[in-house]
């Protein structure tokens, strides 16, 4: 009975251990994933019934009754798929050393009786979560020989480290900075958006060679101390911070948290480079100038700042360098951060202003795909957050006004915003519908009921789909010559 037991928890791992891989390994997301699609499925939540009853009937009456629960307690929640769509379980060693632990505890569980077998199954996803709190000390040791080796390589080679960090536009400042210098610097960004330890440290392992000049580093964090940990390790001459918005609110609670967190990007950094038409960042300014850094403000908005595009012109230190032309799917506040930290090197604005009007599209970063006929699909899909998603709804009526149609919206909402994430949702649901949008498809679950609320009552017409799959061909459907398709946003199907 136990073996039995024991082999439906089995069974039900992979899809567990996916779950892990896609949330980083952080020890908590998986407990914290079922119960987000427990609370989006009331058929998951009532298959729970029989399988206590059966539990209940095993301890009354026979223990082969735990081997019940055992086995229907892995058909719950529905939906969540054991092998995925948008990516399947790797088999890194990283995921093996998990089985291990996560099997050692398993045993250490069911050897004692069926009934605590049994529970191995029904509490499979909070087990998985014991486990990766358990194999964290050993992959951080692990990781460090390779931490080490980046240590290494970046005091041997000594480039200028450019650290970017913000709650959204670090990957776009990034590449916009690499593209700037390119001409003048033999430089290293690091690639797409790796921006944790293993992902900076495989960047320099294998891309930094002797005569790099600069090392741009976009630097991410779900927590205190982690900025400051990759700063050990990728000391930044030059700290760029590009906005304080709400974003991993569902680990740092408030965008004063999200503040702390990325301001430990300043502490070893000669210079700061920031957006001060942030709020918390214009405060963050005089804090910093207060102790001494040398701060560089950046702003589409005023002309007082230290670098700004306003107007169509680009001013460094007051003085009018001369008119700039963005692409349009550029973000202003992002090339001045990018032109920021190129003054904070040292470089020339005035060549910059070529370079200005050559920034090429960051991939599913508001990038606009032109189709047959004029219409456009706007490919905001990387991510999203409040202040991005209400851009993407102002860029698509833009381009529609242009081509004479009608604008869709493709959208599973925003997540990890914590307490105001049904807020948040609304907010966008009621946009798309205030902007005029003739269709909004909302995919999945996960914030249906907030954007449906938002999105009812006005023109908009509010569908469901189950995938983005899906959703592309509803679109596909009620879209005409000249229309635009916004993809707000796309999540793994781990998420209902």
């Amino acid at each position: 009975m136990q073996l039995l037991c024991v082999a439906a928890a089995v069974a039900g791992t992979p899809r567990w251990l996916r779950v892990a891989q896609r949330e980083h390994y952080l020890s908590g997301s998986v407990l914290w994933t079922e119960q987000l699609w427990l609370s989006r499925s009331l058929p998951s939540v009532l298959l729970y019934l029989p399988v206590i009853g059966l539990f209940a009937l095993g301890v009354v009456a026979s223990p082969w009754f735990y081997v019940g629960a055992a086995v229907l307690a892995q058909t719950t929640p529905l939906g969540l798929p054991y092998r995925g769509r948008t990516s399947r379980l790797a088999w890194t060693p990283r995921v093996r050393r998990l089985c291990v632990v996560l099997g050692l505890l398993v045993v250490l569980v069911a050897v004692w009786s069926p009934a605590l077998a049994s529970c191995t199954s029904l509490f499979l996803t909070a087990l998985v979560d014991l486990a990766l709190l358990g194999v964290t000390p050993v992959e951080k040791k692990l990781s460090s020989a390779f931490l080490e080796q980046a240590r290494a390589k970046v005091a041997k080679v000594r480039p200028t480290v450019v650290a970017i960090t913000g709650s959204y536009g670090k990957t776009t400042t990034k590449n916009y900075l690499a593209h700037l210098l390119a001409q003048t610097h033999t430089v290293l960004a690091s690639p797409a958006s790796f921006n944790n330890a293993m992902g900076l440290s495989r960047a320099v392992n294998e891309g930094l060679i002797p005569g790099t000049e600069v090392f741009v580093a976009e630097m991410g964090t779900y927590g205190d101390g982690e900025i400051r940990r990759l700063c050990e390790v990728f000391p930044p001459d030059i700290a760029v911070m590009t906005a304080i918005g709400e974003v991993h609110l569902q680990r740092m609670k408030t965008r004063a948290g999200v503040l702390r967190a990325k301001t430990e990007i300043t502490e070893k950094a000669r210079t700061v480079v920031l957006n001060v038409d942030d709020d918390l960042l214009a405060g963050l300014a005089v804090s910093l100038a207060a102790q001494g850094k040398q701060v560089l403000r950046c702003s589409v908005l005023t002309v007082d700042a230290d670098v700004c595009i306003v107007d169509g012109v680009l001013r460094v230190h007051g003085a009018e360098v001369g008119p700039v032309t963005l692409p349009e799917a550029v973000h202003p506040a992002n090339a001045a951060c990018a032109v920021g930290a190129a003054v904070a090197l040292g470089d020339d604005p005035a060549p910059l202003l070529g370079r200005l009007a050559t920034i090429p599209n960051v991939a599913h970063r508001l990038e606009p795909v032109a189709q047959p006929g004029g219409s456009w699909i706007l490919d905001d899909t990387y991510n999203s957050n409040p202040a991005g998603a209400a851009e993407a709804v102002r860029r698509a009526v833009l381009l529609a006004s242009r081509s004479g149609g009608r604008v869709h919206v493709v959208t599973p909402g925003m997540v990890e915003l914590g307490a105001i994430q049904k807020v948040r949702n609304t907010e966008l649901g009621t946009a798309v519908a205030d902007a005029g949008a003739a269709t909004l498809v909302v995919v999945g679950r996960t914030n249906l009921r907030a954007l449906r609320k938002g999105g009812s009552g006005g023109g908009t017409q509010v569908l469901k789909a189950a995938t983005r799959k899906d959703a592309v061909a509803l679109v596909g459907t009620r879209s005409a010559t000249g229309d635009v398709v916004l993809f707000e946003n796309d999540l793994p199907d781990h998420y209902p």
